[in-house]
């Protein structure tokens, strides 16, 4: 599933188009994704003006000049592509092959960029659990999906003592609390694992020990948070991880995943200089961690 920096890479790929542009018309190809979606989806869209467009955790937020915000989920296979004109189909170098079964685009909208010609913006989901719901005006942040999400793990709002604060008296593992999205929104199992070996903190580690016993951050909490941050910013740089079904909005994907410490990497050495040890596995909550036993401690 698309994690946080594969979300944002297709945000700022669909923003020059889709952002000050007027939807002309919207074609339904199916009546639902993981969700029906509303029975006047098509009409409700139609002749607005896209504001702005946004992320929240793993969201797109596309904001409507009437208040009505748009409420987009890639799911496991979601992807946007752009087409226009003279230019079809999807340019960019590919490392996994996408689909190209126009099965599979299930919405289109049509829009006319603030400059330029009329384009098609074209959601392509061959396992169908991506979604788009609206958010009434001005209950945006109460809508069910946005409501009760904690900080985002990008910024400087996201430091050492916050983390104490989100983690103090937890007795869950480390890496089951990086992923509660009630504490830390968006940061997905990929970059969990990554920013884990950064810190040198092992995933069993329990969450309150980052809080001295007065509550003040520890020297672990501070190096998480600065891992968390940096990892995340080094994958938007680098346009996402190029997991399998995975493109970005062009049709190009990213190379994070070659720069990868420990994620998937179960039985290959340890890349800390002078560790000599090997990347290990083991499932939590249903996920599989990779981690060093020697490092992360």
């Amino acid at each position: 599933m698309p994690e946080l920096p594969e979300v944002e890479t297709v945000r700022r790929g669909l923003q020059p188009v889709l952002e000050g542009a007027r939807i002309t018309s919207v074609t339904l190809r199916r009546p639902d994704l993981r969700f029906p979606l509303p029975s006047d989806f098509a009409a409700r869209l139609s002749g607005r003006t896209v504001v702005s467009l946004s992320r929240r955790a793993k969201f797109l937020v596309a904001q409507l000049d009437d208040g009505l915000a748009l409420i987009c989920h890639l799911g496991m296979s979601g992807s946007f592509r752009i087409e226009d004109g003279d230019s079809s189909g999807t340019p960019g170098a590919f490392h996994h092959e996408r689909s190209k079964d126009e099965a599979h685009d299930h919405v289109v909208l049509h829009v006319l960029p603030a400059e330029g010609r009329e384009a098609k913006i074209i959601f392509n989901d061959p396992r169908r659990f991506g979604f788009m719901l609206f958010a009434e005006k001005g209950a945006l942040g109460a809508h069910p999906m946005l409501a009760g999400l904690g900080v985002e793990p990008t910024g400087n709002a996201l430091d050492g003592r916050l983390l104490s604060q989100l983690f103090n008296g937890k007795k869950a593992p480390l890496k089951a609390a990086l992923m509660d999205q009630r504490l830390i929104a968006g940061l997905g199992n990929i970059y969990a694992c990554e920013a884990l070996w950064r810190a040198r903190l092992s995933p069993r580690r329990a969450a309150g020990t980052l809080s001295s016993r007065e509550g003040k951050p520890s020297q672990r909490a501070e190096r998480l948070a600065e891992a968390i941050r940096a990892v995340i910013a080094e994958a938007i740089g680098a346009g996402g991880s190029s997991l399998r079904d995975y493109v970005h909005a062009d049709g190009s994907l990213g190379y994070f995943q070659h720069s990868f410490d420990v994620y998937d990497r179960e039985g290959q050495p340890c890349h800390r200089a002078g560790c000599g040890s090997t990347v290990k596995r083991l499932v939590q909550s249903g996920r599989s961690t990779f981690y060093c036993p020697h490092c992360q401690r």
